[in-house]
């Protein structure tokens, strides 16, 4: 009877400390997230700023801007938002170059789906709202470095979110800071400040590059939308340039 019962407490032990261990693990992916998120937010807090002047100067309310950055978690939507902004708005053409700047999120999605497969999907379509481009490039490249043979999935749930919380916080947070400190600053861009967003992407695109060919739709997608913003009013750049960007993806894809 002793022995049984030293058995069952034996096990029950081991259940405890795999459990804490789980838990513990949790928790250090998570931090991990956080601090790989830290070298990019050097980057947005700026552009955060920006943005939240930039907001207050086309007579946006300040509390509209962090209700706008929370909702729509996307800043280069918002900086297109902002940029057609007017009062009244044209609310049509913001929404309408708002779903067409971030309709790149399909594609980042359909790039994460086979990493997301074995992950329950009540846990990963709540987390995919969180999804930009710095969460997703720095989830993806972590996916990658921990891919083994033994594994078809290193993707860690956990970490992603640990990057998302930081971005998310520090980007509603400094729009909203700047949206309160615009009137105060008056036009911050003068300080170079607005070169902090472009750079960004800039760093993670180095991280993706795979060789100028695979980038020639890119820089046809620039130089397109360039082109089109020096010449024509509006906001007719965005599509013209994913429109470019895309025809010349799939020209390229075809056989």
């Amino acid at each position: 009877m002793a022995i049984h019962f030293a058995h069952i407490c034996s096990a029950n032990d081991g259940k405890s400390l795999a459990m804490t261990t789980i838990i513990t693990d949790q928790k250090g992916e998570f931090a991990r997230g956080l601090r790989a998120s830290a070298p990019v937010l050097l980057g947005l807090v700026p552009a955060a700023l920006v943005l939240g002047a930039q907001a207050t100067a086309k007579n946006m309310a300040p509390l509209a801007v962090p209700l706008m950055t929370g909702l729509n978690f996307a800043g280069g939507s918002e900086f297109a938002a902002i940029g057609l902004w007017t009062s009244p708005p044209h609310l049509l053409l913001i929404v309408g170059v708002t779903l067409l700047v971030n309709s790149r999120h399909l594609v980042m999605g359909a790039t994460l789906a086979p990493w997301l497969r074995q992950l329950p999907r009540r846990q990963v379509l709540p987390a995919l709202f969180l999804m930009v481009d710095e969460s997703w490039a720095l989830a993806l490249a972590d996916a990658k470095a921990r891919r083994t043979e033994k594994s078809e999935s290193a993707f860690s749930l956990r970490y992603f979110l640990g990057v998302s919380a930081g971005l998310y916080v520090c980007w509603v947070g400094f729009t909203a800071l700047g949206a309160l400190l615009g009137p105060v600053l008056g036009d911050i861009e003068r300080w170079g400040f607005d070169m902090a967003f472009p750079a960004v992407f800039l760093v993670l695109l180095r991280g993706m590059w795979k060789g100028f060919g695979a980038a020639i739709p890119w820089l046809v997608s620039l130089l397109i939308a360039a082109g089109v913003c020096l010449t024509l009013p509006g906001g007719w750049y965005v599509p013209a340039g994913a429109i470019a960007g895309i025809a010349v993806a799939w020209m390229r894809s075809r056989p």
